[in-house]
């Protein structure tokens, strides 16, 4: 079901379609690849979104909208993190795996799959900046650098992707659905929320 050169290949695709307002994939649809593509469209939105908030002569209020922005597109991001995880779990339940007896694996596949999303656009935009023609003395030599190495480091993750998928089908390994759990949006669980709140009662 998982397949680390389907998943980089489907980030690269949606990278520069995205980029290019083409749209969505052109991949074969399934359920795997509709969340990968789902939770890399986070990644993506949180890139620029981000960019937003280090522009120069941004206002304070612009500066809250985009804080605002970033807080609900994270909390997606690591929602379909956690999809992600569990729809393997489910296929692998099916099939009485994973084996309860093997060793845990750290890192869970939805979180591996996240990084490589952040990875596929490291090198979307290194790539760009090393193409510029404007930048300043050695920017493209020092780009070209900082790309060969996050081809090798995405290289490295989708091995262990992979490897970790095969042992998991192998019964030499697991791994359990991470769940991070996130306080900042649960108004319940942020002080800096139910204390407002409580603040406005007493007034």
């Amino acid at each position: 079901m998982v397949e680390a050169e389907a998943v980089t290949g489907l980030q690269d695709e949606c990278t520069r379609r995205w980029h290019a307002n083409l749209g969505s994939r052109t991949h074969e649809s399934n359920e795997l690849l509709d969340l990968v593509e789902r939770q890399h469209r986070m990644n993506f939105e949180l890139w620029h979104i981000e960019d937003e908030a280090r522009r120069p002569g941004a206002t304070d209020p612009e500066l809250a909208h985009v804080k605002r922005r970033v807080d609900e597109t994270n909390q997606r991001r690591n929602d379909l993190i956690e999809e992600l995880d569990r729809t393997l779990l489910g296929w692998l339940e099916e099939r009485g795996l994973p084996n309860r007896g093997a060793p845990m694996n750290s890192e869970s596949p939805g979180l591996m799959i996240d990084r490589l999303s952040i990875l596929a656009l490291k090198i979307y935009h290194t790539r760009e900046e090393a193409a510029r023609g404007d930048g300043p003395p050695g920017h493209a030599d020092r780009n070209r650098e900082r790309l060969a190495i996050l081809e090798e480091q995405r290289t490295d993750l989708a091995n262990c992707l992979d490897a970790l998928w095969w042992e998991t089908l192998a019964g030499t390994r697991r791994f359990k659905l991470y769940q991070q759990l996130k306080m900042y949006n649960d108004p319940s669980l942020n002080p800096a929320i139910y204390s407002r709140g409580q603040d406005a009662r007493v007034e």
